[in-house]
């Protein structure tokens, strides 16, 4: 499967815009792929009570990507993903806007569409570094999704 400009477009328009949660947050889709994007939390609209990003906003990063993801990656009309668990481990204050890059393998898509069409389900992970404008890793969260075929 492959996109068009166009479709890559609609799929950067939706990601950013389908929740409003995200849009009032800023997150913007930096470039999208089949089964790769890289987003950004920018952190003048998601300062806490410090200055630092807020806690919420680096876990909403974090979690972005797997719908995003979903959304190049798997077939909509046979297939739902959910989030099953995550978990996040902070390092050090975000003090700049961050970006979270995920990149999904066609040989893992595959796997994952086979074993949902076969079993109804299939639980899939990935980590995901949290970083700020230096390169330096803010979080490192552990996202564990599961997609799921309609009608099961």
């Amino acid at each position: 499967m492959s996109f068009t400009a166009e479709q890559l477009e609609t799929l950067r328009h939706a990601s950013e815009n389908t929740f409003p949660f995200v849009s009032r947050c800023g997150v913007k889709v930096l470039e999208l792929e089949r089964g790769y994007c890289k987003m950004l939390m920018p952190h003048e609209l998601n300062k806490n009570h410090v200055g630092t990003m807020y806690a919420g906003a680096l876990f909403t990063l974090a979690e972005l990507p797997g719908g995003v993801v979903y959304m190049t990656s798997f077939d909509s009309k046979r297939f739902y993903p959910i989030v099953k668990d995550m978990s996040i481990r902070f390092r050090r204050p975000a003090t700049t806007d961050i970006t979270v890059e995920v990149r999904i393998s066609e040989e893992e898509i595959a796997r994952i569409e086979a074993e949902a069409e076969a079993n109804g389900k299939c639980d899939y992970a990935w980590d995901v570094e949290l970083k700020d404008a230096t390169g330096e890793v803010v979080a490192l969260t552990k996202n564990t999704y599961q997609l799921r075929k309609i009608g099961m």
